[in-house]
């Protein structure tokens, strides 16, 4: 009955949503301001940012290390830096990174930004972080828009990603962020293929949605 109200809900607002989107808009979070662009991930009208923004928001992380992987508006990678943190972004669309190095420079904050397809283009590093709002809808993308919600028709994205994600992992945490409309137990199954660990840290439900925060580890 949830998933038949929600594509309800998708079907008679998506011409609003689709115009909404069209043109770049503004989004701020504790007085860090981005510009999300129509082919990028947008944190406005979506749970998943906003959710890990309030979870790292007591985390010390002054001096960490700190990587995230697909950061689309790029809100999180800007706020981690507001708190001290080393950070690096990376991303597999352009537009991006671009708006990103935009951002850092509005914001007089510090982010090392890398365009790479997962960890592809990353130099082979230990972070004391790794933040994840990955996408996870079975599906292969069209286009750079579409990687931001589709993961491959077989769940492509999390084989490479738990397949080379080892290297990068320090003694610290691995946070990934998934929410109940995707098949959660394929997932931690391809996880633990690749001798990983998947353990819940918060289970949170806003609106109609439940969504979970998890630690991945070795």
């Amino acid at each position: 009955m949830r998933a038949i109200i929600k594509r309800l809900i998708f079907t008679f607002f998506k011409p609003w949503f689709d115009w909404y989107f069209s043109k770049p808009r503004k989004y701020s979070y504790d007085q860090i301001d981005v510009v999300i662009y129509p082919d990028v991930f947008p944190p406005r009208f979506t749970f998943s940012t906003k959710i890990l923004l309030n979870f790292i928001k007591p985390l010390d992380l002054k001096n960490k290390t700190f990587l995230e992987l697909g950061c689309g508006s790029g809100i999180i990678s800007l706020f981690a830096a507001s708190k001290g943190a080393k950070v690096t972004a990376s991303d597999i669309n352009p537009i991006a990174i671009n708006a990103l190095k935009e951002a850092s420079e509005k914001n007089n904050l510090a982010v090392t930004t890398i365009l790479s397809d997962l960890f592809k283009d990353i130099p082979k590093q230990h972070f004391d972080y790794i933040i994840i709002n990955p996408p996870y809808y079975p599906k292969a993308p069209k286009n750079h828009k579409e990687e931001a919600w589709f993961c491959g028709e077989n769940f492509e994205y999390f084989k490479v990603l738990f397949k080379t994600i080892d290297a990068f992992i320090s003694s610290n945490e691995v946070l990934m962020i998934l929410s109940e409309d995707c098949n959660i137990k394929h997932i931690k199954t391809l996880a633990s293929s690749n001798g990983l660990n998947v353990n819940l840290k918060l289970k949170k439900r806003v609106y109609f949605e439940k969504n979970y925060i998890f630690s991945i580890s070795k």
